[in-house]
């Protein structure tokens, strides 16, 4: 979820990430009125907030971990922010730039009891300010439908399509295993050449990114390859009440279909979500095949020079909209 520069409207209201959530949840983003109102002391948030962060994903009804809020705060330590009133936190957001060409603001959280007082706005135009302290050249976001008009009037432009589509499985069907049997471990060595496979697909490094998701989930991580050559990959992990893959990319078909297939194999979980690039017709085609249903719809959006958008064409689901 990101939003560049110029927050300056005083009676928009923007819808942010996600509509309501069929997968498990409720929705991955909430409205915030852009009118004035008094200011909110706002600070760094620390690990010791961690707690407060899962607080308010909780009301929300989102997947993410405290696994999750420790990989933007040590990736972005100076650039993750709490609203706070006597004493206690009411609002979050989060940044993470990749090799400072393009950044997201996520995690933009406010307790029901304190909306409609601007603290989401506020906490965004300190995001912001962060990161065009850093020179950002280029922020991107996934808009809902609702909020994708209101973008657009802040010159954000749309780069490509994504929908979110979930699994569900009875307990007795989820604890069964495929013969795939045990995930075979990654040597070190292939697991760096994924992550270097990842930087064309995405358009920057995100290794440690994907090297935390494989340390807590390594049973989700998946190759496919070719005389040496990565012809596909996946990762995984585990969310409060969903197994999420992503990323996925495959150059083929069969490619993609065998790391979907061990995805779902070695997930024990009754639900399971991707969020696929709607046009990607392998992957839309595999998901259905799988017996996955249509969640939610997304668009990618960026604001600024996207001078580096990576080989979408390569890629089944994204990491997440949170992570990019």
């Amino acid at each position: 979820m990101t939003v560049r520069m110029g927050l300056y409207l005083s009676s928009l209201f923007l819808t942010f990430l996600c509509g309501p959530d069929s997968s498990g949840g409720h929705s991955n983003g909430f409205t915030i009125s852009l009118r004035n109102s008094a200011a909110m002391p706002l600070r760094t948030m620390t690990m010791a907030d961690i707690p407060a962060g899962l607080r308010l994903k909780e009301i929300a009804g989102w997947n993410q971990t405290a696994a999750d809020w420790k990989r933007f705060l040590e990736a972005s330590p100076e650039g993750c922010f709490v609203a706070e009133e006597d004493e206690r936190v009411c609002g979050t957001a989060t940044t993470i730039s990749f090799e400072n060409r393009f950044a997201w603001v996520g995690m933009v959280l406010v307790d029901p009891q304190y909306r409609g007082r601007g603290i989401g706005t506020q906490l965004l135009k300190r995001a912001i300010e962060y990161l065009d302290g850093l020179k950002i050249p280029a922020i991107k976001l996934d808009a809902t439908p609702q909020g994708k008009p209101l973008y657009e009037k802040l010159e954000f432009v749309c780069e490509y399509e994504i929908e979110r589509w979930t699994l569900r499985r009875p307990p007795s069907e989820a604890a069964k295993v495929s013969g795939f049997g045990a995930p075979v471990p990654l040597s070190p060595e292939l697991l760096e050449s994924i992550c270097k496979a990842d930087q064309e697909v995405f358009g920057a490094d995100r290794g440690f990114l994907l090297k935390s998701l494989h340390e807590d989930a390594p049973e989700f991580t998946a190759e496919v390859g070719n005389d040496g050559r990565i012809e596909g990959y996946a990762f995984g992990r585990r969310g409060s009440f969903a197994d999420h893959l992503g990323p996925w990319m495959a150059k083929d078909a069969t490619g993609a279909c065998q790391l979907l297939e061990r995805f779902v194999a070695h997930s024990s979980r009754g639900v399971q979500t991707v969020d696929y690039l709607k046009s990607n017709a392998i992957a839309g085609d595999l998901l259905r095949s799988f017996g996955f249903c249509f969640s939610r719809s997304l668009t990618r959006m960026y604001r600024g020079s996207n001078d580096h958008p990576g080989r979408s064409e390569l890629l089944c689901a994204i990491l997440g909209p949170e992570f990019g």
